[in-house]
């Protein structure tokens, strides 16, 4: 469905260390990798935190880019960096308060891209959360990082417009709020959304010009 509907990556998610119900085997993440058409990128998240952890599940699962959802320290994420190209490697900044843009201006020197995401601690969730953090502090941080910016935590179809709006990150990323009830993702729920993305996207652009 993501293929389908136009979407620019896939995010194929391995290594749980926190509450999550959307995770994959290693040998279904690498046939997913291996199937998707040639101008989607499929990306590999994992929440694993040992550097032989990392680069082994990277050789198993060969996506060309690899979201390390967890706090890794900037020297870690340098060294995994070096390690693993010419994959590209994108770091992640837990938007709770002020911090988060410290930890922006300290990482993204060790990595290729920042993702601004959403924490829930009542039920150990550090991605697909469904919650929206302070847009504000995400604007920030666009506005400073040097590194492109990828927005996530609680987007949805209804509200991703204002959110390229407000924070005009390098791209959003969307999980629970392309979801039915059930957990499963929604053919009509996808396409609105990238809609939404491609519409805010367009009068970002005309609004600057």
């Amino acid at each position: 469905m993501a293929e389908r509907y136009g979407a620019d990556a896939i995010g194929l998610l391995v290594g749980r260390r926190h509450r999550a119900r959307d995770f994959v085997k290693p040998d279904v993440a690498r046939e997913i990798c291996l199937s998707v058409v040639p101008f989607v990128t499929p990306v590999l998240v994992t929440h694993l935190q040992e550097p032989s952890q990392i680069l082994k599940l990277a050789d198993a699962v060969p996506c060309s880019v690899l979201q390390l959802h967890s706090d890794l320290s900037p020297s870690l994420l340098a060294f995994l960096r070096d390690q693993l190209r010419p994959k590209k490697v994108i770091g992640k900044v837990s938007v709770q308060g002020k911090d988060a843009l410290d930890r922006a201006r300290k990482i993204e020197s060790s990595v290729d891209a920042v993702v601004l995401d959403s924490i829930d601690r009542a039920t150990d969730r550090v991605g697909g959360t469904g919650i929206t953090h302070d847009w504000s502090l995400s604007a920030e941080i666009v506005a400073s990082c040097k590194v492109p910016v990828v927005l996530a935590g609680g987007l949805t179809p209804e509200n991703v417009g204002e959110a390229i709006h407000i924070v005009r990150p390098s791209a959003v990323d969307v999980n629970s709020g392309v979801e039915r009830p059930d957990g499963h993702k929604s053919q009509e729920r996808i396409s609105h959304f990238i809609e939404a993305v491609r519409a805010a996207a367009y009068l970002d652009r005309d609004a600057r010009m």
